[in-house]
């Protein structure tokens, strides 16, 4: 097996093919993207790639660290999911249970499942799409928001559609899941998590963060955001006079490095490093934190979030599936994040970048992700002799 890096470490000889092939083509994304920076982070039978790409701030020459540590987004809700799973494992509570049960006032919480709750199936309405939501957001970026202050705002809306009659992705559930997790362990759910997920494998550098505390660990990069909160509710991308001006140089990104990301908690405000989260989704793939029936049962619960598209990525029990590879996405101001492992082909693939979005909308790493896959998709057709 090769292994190549670069971003401070040097480049060893025979890359993999796939690396030499998805170089260029991650280049001109970025450039494409008006992206700063980005960290790559391959484990594959085709072999090993680390590497980082731009730069750890906007107009500087300085290479990000490949171990930097980054803001991973709603990859943070595979975390929760997990420590869920263990819970019912553990038999602390069912999937079958109601949420209210455990946590009062909770529209439909008669009906609800936890099981929903996981799944984003709940119809319970997404707290982080409210405008005087994000009009806050953009005015106090510092703010410290109560879980409280979330579900109240969540709760305050009408319902999507009943219980289980569809599906519709809402930072609501995993909030509520997070609850639920202090409620049965007695920890504070960073601490669950960080017990129960992260010291086992040795993970120093992967967190959920304190609510107050809105600083990276060094080495750690700047992160960027086009447009304003608001403006991004319904879509990523900016209307086509911003985007001309972001094209132009005009409309610069604000550096959202240490904004407050206790908005998320458990649904998107963890913080970790590529050879970390690649730890990490191995494990939550591949086996180890759940018995093997419901290991199985995870891995089967994956229904298309848009039957109509067969194109269209899966979620099941708090995690999501690509193709072949099971993860999730991370989107948060400032950093986007892929994270995913095939257990068929025990091939990882983690990326992250320094904006959650470009002025068109794309999501960098996402890209990154799938230009990965398609390299690695045609390494898996190169005779055992053709490969480096």
């Amino acid at each position: 097996m090769t292994i190549a890096a670069c971003g401070g470490d040097n480049l060893t000889s025979n890359e993999p093919a796939y690396a030499t092939e998805a170089r260029p083509q991650i280049n001109a994304m970025l450039a494409d993207t008006l992206t700063s920076g980005a960290v790559v982070y391959v484990q594959s039978p085709h072999g090993d790639w680390l590497e980082s790409f731009g730069t750890a701030q906007r107009g500087t020459n300085t290479p990000i660290p490949v171990n930097a540590h980054f803001r991973v987004g709603s990859v943070t809700k595979t975390w929760t999911g997990t420590v869920i799973l263990q819970l019912v494992q553990e038999g602390k509570l069912a999937l079958t249970d109601p949420v209210g049960k455990y946590v009062a006032n909770v529209p439909n919480g008669d009906q609800i499942t936890i099981e929903q709750l996981l799944e984003m199936r709940s119809g319970l309405y997404n707290y982080s799409t409210n405008l005087p939501f994000n009009q806050t957001l953009d005015a106090q970026p510092n703010k410290v928001w109560t879980t409280k202050e979330l579900l109240d705002i969540g709760f305050s809306q009408p319902v999507y559609f009943a219980p289980g009659a569809g599906f519709r992705y809402s930072n609501t559930n995993t909030v509520l899941l997070g609850l639920i997790i202090e409620q049965l362990t007695g920890m504070s759910a960073a601490d669950a998590i960080k017990a129960r997920l992260f010291a086992p494998l040795g993970l120093t550098g992967t967190f959920l963060p304190p609510q107050n505390d809105t600083s990276l660990p060094a080495p750690a990069p700047h992160g960027y955001q086009w447009g304003t909160n608001v403006e991004t509710i319904d879509s990523d991308e900016l209307s086509p006079a911003r985007q001309a001006a972001a094209n132009n140089g005009t409309l610069q990104p604000a550096d959202v490095t240490s904004a407050n990301t206790s908005w998320a908690w458990t649904a998107g405000s963890g913080i970790s490093t590529a050879k970390e989260l690649a730890a990490y989704v191995q494990r939550m793939v591949g086996g180890g934190y759940l018995n093997a029936d419901l290991q199985a049962q995870r891995l089967a619960s994956c229904r298309s979030v848009d039957p109509s598209n067969p194109n269209a990525a899966s979620y099941c029990l708090g995690l999501a599936r690509f193709g072949t590879f099971y993860g999730h996405t991370g989107e948060i101001p400032g950093f986007n994040t892929f994270m995913g492992y095939d257990p068929a082909t025990r091939t990882t693939i983690v990326t992250w970048a320094a904006t959650a979005a470009a002025p068109d909308g794309r999501s960098p790493a996402n890209e990154i992700a799938r230009i990965l896959m398609a390299e690695l998709s045609k390494a898996a057709d190169i005779p055992d002799e053709g490969r480096p």
